[in-house]
């Protein structure tokens, strides 16, 4: 398998940006990242012709796979063909604003900006411009966009800066807990609840390696913020139109928030993020309300109409079904071969989504345990062992994930998420074949 092309390309790239790459991830691959040249249903194929079976799936927005289905690329086309952007409304950002209204049980208004970090930055502010406090409770190891509200670690008692350039009194506007720990939140409510604006959490924790939460967990924090007046905030960039349908995940597990962030598969593959709610918590926004939020390529009309061609063609051909079949085909194969190889290990996941956690220790009997993906069931004999927040995933063998294992996929022609944190997807452009190729290839790995 020859990688010069990539290589070139990688040294070419290391001249004009910081790392080689545009986003930090992409380079967690060492020595350097292969290429992307062009994509094919389920598969990639890099700048020297190796093609893989691709479980990255640009890191979620891309349901549909790397062929788009005929109506869905000629909706994109008309709209690219009218023009790029006007700086005015177009119906087809309120035709999408109409379709997530009627499906997403907390939305009844919607605005639309350019990606998740913006989605969240924006509900952050406007969280606190609505109740006029000051402080959100996040959950460590969640990951909200690259934006100076979350970038924050420690714990609720100590909260500091996570990144370079972001002043410590930022970050005691913040305070992390642990994810699925209720006795956590109630004594940052105690402490805090007159000022905590709201509660800003994944219902799964999907960029720290798939970590579903324990049974009422969302509904104690739907019961906890609104006894103290705070908002509830599902950042559902990952899960949204992922997990759970086209209700995404808080219709799943039948908690609705006060507010709701979106980005990937709203907009079908192309920059996107948006923020729906309540309608009088929405109405906040400039210019029916004082909190400010613009964007010059909001509701951009080529993205609105990727992520409604997407979702309309998901509604009608039956394209959960393909890709939650496909999700459970994986996770039960690989609950056995984990079983055989590595019994330690935990598989994670639902619906779409899956990853192998490489923690380090398991019991003694995995007889009863969850067939398909964790689900933090206390009847499971992997359940004191597998991962519960974003600490116990960062504890497993991690850099055995990254600089081995995920090589040796690789070399079997499987493209796995650069690291041990990101999920790994499941598009309708995959294919049994794909899946029966993909659990060969962890047999020979692990």
């Amino acid at each position: 398998m020859s990688d010069d092309n990539s290589r070139e390309l990688y040294d070419r790239a290391l001249s004009v940006m910081p790392g080689g790459v545009n986003s930090a991830v992409r380079a967690a691959i060492e020595p350097y990242p292969f290429f992307v040249r062009k994509g094919d249903g389920g598969h990639v194929i890099d700048a020297d012709g190796n093609r893989y079976i691709d479980w990255v799936m640009g890191l979620g927005p891309l349901l549909l796979g790397h062929t788009l289905p005929e109506q869905v690329q000629a909706g994109i086309q008309q709209r690219a063909s009218e023009g790029p952007m006007y700086g005015a409304p177009t119906e087809i950002e309120v035709d999408l604003a109409e379709f997530v209204v009627r499906h997403v049980p907390s939305v009844e208004k919607i605005r639309f900006v350019n990606s998740g970090t913006e989605a969240t930055t924006s509900a952050v502010r406007l969280a606190r411009g609505y109740t006029g406090r000051n402080k959100i409770v996040v959950m460590q190891g969640g990951y909200h966009g690259a934006q100076e509200s979350t970038l924050v670690e420690g714990d609720a008692e100590n909260p500091r800066p996570s990144s370079a350039g972001i002043p410590q009194s930022f970050s005691e506007h913040t305070l992390p807990v642990p994810f699925n720990d209720e006795d956590a939140m109630r004594a940052v409510f105690e402490d805090h609840g007159d000022d905590i604006a709201a509660v800003l959490t994944e219902p799964i924790l999907g960029n720290h390696g798939i970590v579903y939460p324990e049974d009422g967990y969302h509904e104690f924090l739907r019961e906890i913020t609104a006894e103290h007046g705070s908002l509830l905030i599902f950042d559902e960039v990952i899960t949204g139109f992922r997990v759970g349908g086209l209700g995404c995940a808080q219709s799943e597990f039948g908690v609705t928030p006060d507010l709701t962030t979106f980005g990937k598969i709203i907009g079908g593959g192309f920059p996107v993020g948006a923020i729906g709610g309540r309608a009088d918590i929405i109405e906040h926004f400039t210019p029916s309300g004082d909190v400010f939020q613009a964007g010059t390529f909001s509701g951009h009309p080529v993205t609105m109409a990727a992520g409604l061609e997407t979702l309309q063609f998901a509604a009608e051909n039956d394209v959960y079904g393909h890709v939650d079949r496909l999700g459970d085909r994986l996770r039960r194969g690989l609950t056995d071969i984990v079983a055989d190889q590595a019994p330690s290990y935990t598989v994670t996941g639902t619906a779409s989504m899956f990853k192998v956690i490489f923690t380090r220790d398991g019991p003694d009997s995995l007889e009863g345990q969850c067939e398909a993906g964790c689900r933090q069931d206390a009847d499971c004999p992997r359940y004191d062992y597998a991962p519960k927040n974003a600490a116990d995933v960062k504890n497993a063998e991690t850099e055995r994930w990254r600089r081995i294992f995920w090589g040796q996929m690789k070399d079997q022609d499987v493209f796995l998420s650069q690291n041990q944190f990101e999920c790994q997807f499941v598009s309708y452009g995959h294919t049994d074949e794909d899946v029966d190729r993909t659990l060969e290839a962890y047999k020979e790995a692990l």
